[in-house]
């Protein structure tokens, strides 16, 4: 009798350890492939394009609740359907066209009442993949970008203030006074750190170059592209120094590429906010599968947003992605075409 239970014991403890022999092969952390000089390869092109879609934000009445239910995944994928269909059209629906819900760049029912969309037809435009990720924010575990601090507030109240005491403000085109009433974008100049990188319309290219020592991110938005030393030991350069993209440093923790960026100049945006002197952004990229990156990027400015938030999402990489020149300065009428449209009503106005 004795015998027969020990046997017993010994056949289901064979029996539970086939079982969970493979479980636990496949919950083995993935160990990326080393470069030539021994540091994690990144290297690559790795487009958010699948990403395209997920708000930046998440909808409050998700409280803390970071992935979608089968339900709502369901309504993302149907409104991914239906976009689907807008884009597969053969002529144009003069009433999708101008759809604010469905529009692509600019479209609003204003400003396609005349049956002329702004900006590219939108098919034209990437369209991402339906995932359960509730929103690009992470942190605060509500998904929500922190409010301003009260010196922040202060400051965009007092600039919409004085941008709404010009006259030109309350007319259908807006101000076009010079080329700094212009976007950044539209004039070319940047996306800034973050927005180089987030899923958008189109663009969506991010390339990882390594060299000892050095790692290149580029960004097809807007032709980005920053070299950053990775041996630890780099101070950054003087704080006199300011740029767009501020000044970037990387380490290794592990298999993690740890990247500080500092330095931004005074007119910086991040989320349409204008950061300060005391900016910091960190990035980790790690490699979590052959062909899957891990992204987070964490921001932090105290004198900006009442506390630190961080924005993750995957990565995939494509060997077939190419990414093209942003001939934007080459290609940019609009700046031309405001500028010179704007005198000729104030030529118009003046007889």
């Amino acid at each position: 009798m004795m015998k027969g239970a020990m046997l017993l014991r010994l056949l289901t403890s064979i029996g539970l350890l086939a079982i969970l022999a493979p479980l636990a092969a496949q919950q083995k952390p993935w160990t990326p492939p080393k470069t030539p000089w021994g540091d994690p390869d990144l290297q690559g092109v790795w487009p958010g394009t699948e990403m395209v879609g997920t708000p930046l934000q998440r909808d409050p009445s998700l409280g803390t609740r970071a992935v979608l239910t089968d339900q709502e995944f369901a309504q993302r994928v149907e409104r991914a359907k239906k976009q689907a269909d807008v884009d597969s059209q053969e002529t144009v629906n003069e009433t999708t066209k101008c759809d604010p819900t469905r529009g692509g760049l600019g479209n609003t029912q204003t400003t396609c009442s005349n049956g002329v969309s702004i900006g590219p037809p939108l098919y034209w435009d990437d369209r991402g993949k339906p995932n359960r990720q509730a929103s690009l924010v992470v942190d605060p575990p509500d998904g929500r970008i922190p409010p301003l601090t009260a010196e922040a507030q202060k400051t965009a109240t007092d600039r919409g203030a004085s941008r709404r005491a010009r006259p030109c403000t309350r007319t259908a085109g807006g101000c076009h006074d010079s080329w700094e009433d212009e976007s950044l974008w539209d004039r070319c100049i940047t996306r800034g750190l973050l927005g180089s990188i987030l899923p958008s319309t189109y663009n969506d290219g991010n390339q990882i170059l390594q060299a000892p020592g050095v790692v290149v991110l580029r960004n097809e938005m807007i032709h980005e592209t920053r070299i950053i030393p990775v041996d630890g030991s780099r101070p950054h350069v003087n704080a006199g120094i300011r740029t767009w993209m501020g000044d970037s440093r990387g380490h290794w923790e592990g298999n993690t590429l740890v990247v500080e960026t500092t330095n931004f100049n005074d007119q910086t945006q991040i989320n349409n906010a204008t950061v300060s002197d005391s900016a910091r952004v960190i990035e980790r990229f790690t490699r979590t599968g052959a062909n899957t990156l891990s992204y987070r990027i964490t921001v932090e400015d105290p004198k900006t947003w009442t506390k630190p938030w961080s924005v993750e999402f995957p990565l995939k990489r494509d060997g077939e992605y190419r990414l093209y020149e942003y001939a934007c300065h080459e290609g940019n009428y609009y700046m031309y075409n405001a500028l010179t449209g704007a005198r000729a009503e104030e030529r118009k106005e003046a007889q």
